[in-house]
């Protein structure tokens, strides 16, 4: 084990960010119960500070390098959106100017949202490569801090503290659900919760053309280069491949079984959200509700019984809803 991969840093992660984030409730439905045979328990970012979990590992990592560094210049990420708009926040928050570099595809609905925390948004290509040659661009231009979506250390730990508190409320849990991207979340999670509970099962949820689990069985990166964006609803997962620090994390520490969704499975998943839970979600947290619903959840182990189901996200237009759009 790596000394990034020890759950001390994510207590103290807890303890710096948890005066300006909110310990998200832990929400449970008997319809969905009743419907996947297990019990299911919520664990609502979308309800968090700027619409996702993402604000835990961006303002960790901006207060950090605030005290390591009073006079820093600024800060500047790449984001699909709620990196950039918790980076954002977390900037304003701290004190520091803030560049964000977003794909043109990105919806207006995130750029105005980051706008509106004073940020700088700078439009890009649509593609990996692009995006971090932006960023890189702005951060020697203007002397900013780089920081990313989920291949960071201190972004892995923020979000970490997602899984101590929900295994805080619900300590029995045989499993959890994450969806990924560059995999800072899963990471952050699988740390915290293997500390807790060396027997609990960690799961991935991805959008088709991810292609993981093969990559996680062989312990190899798998994906053809260079990087690129898969085609998904969900904004959030577009990336194809995880991060050079989060894959060995993830291939140590996560099941090697992915539950894989496509966008009819997602639009499922929110729809459900939407309609009985009353849960306003992202189609990257639509997801993992469709996962948890999956046929392959309900035909693995009967052991898992009690299954966390991480709702990362709440930042949707509600007036292009996925359901509609595709008709």
């Amino acid at each position: 084990m790596s000394s990034r991969e020890t759950v001390d840093f994510i207590y103290e992660a807890h303890e710096r960010i948890k005066p300006f984030v909110h310990k998200t409730p832990v929400y449970t439905n008997t319809t969905f119960n009743n419907l996947i045979g297990k019990e299911a328990f919520f664990k609502c970012e979308n309800l968090q500070k700027t619409g996702s979990f993402k604000a835990r590992g961006a303002l960790n990592t901006i207060l950090k390098l605030k005290k390591s560094n009073p006079n820093l210049k600024g800060v500047v990420a790449y984001s699909s959106g709620n990196h950039g708009l918790a980076t954002a926040w977390a900037s304003r928050l701290a004190g520091v100017k803030c560049s964000v570099v977003v794909p043109k595809t990105t919806s207006e609905f995130k750029v105005t949202a980051v706008q509106g925390y004073g940020a700088e948004v700078v439009k890009c290509e649509y593609d990996p490569i692009s995006r971090l040659e932006a960023c890189e661009t702005i951060a020697t231009k203007e002397g900013y801090e780089i920081i990313h979506t989920s291949d960071h250390d201190d972004v892995i730990h923020g979000q970490g503290t997602i899984a101590l508190e929900l295994l805080q409320e619900v300590p029995d849990l045989d499993a959890i659900l994450v969806s990924a991207s560059g995999g800072g979340m899963i990471s952050g999670i699988a740390i915290a919760a293997k500390a807790t509970n060396k027997n609990i099962k960690i799961f991935m949820v991805e959008p088709k053309g991810k292609m993981a689990e093969e990559s996680l069985r062989s312990g190899k990166r798998l994906w053809p280069n260079p990087p690129k964006f898969i085609d998904t609803i969900a904004e959030g997962l577009m990336s194809q491949q995880l991060g050079n620090l989060t894959f060995p994390i993830i291939c140590r520490l996560v099941e090697k079984e992915v539950f894989t969704v496509g966008n009819e499975d997602i639009i499922n998943g929110m729809v459900f959200s939407f309609r009985y839970m009353k849960m306003v979600i992202e189609a990257a947290a639509g997801a993992t509700v469709a996962a948890a619903m999956s046929e392959k959840l309900k035909q693995m182990d009967p052991g898992i019984k009690k299954i966390g189901v991480i709702l990362c996200g709440g930042n949707i237009d509600i007036l292009k809803l996925p359901w509609y759009s595709s008709t």
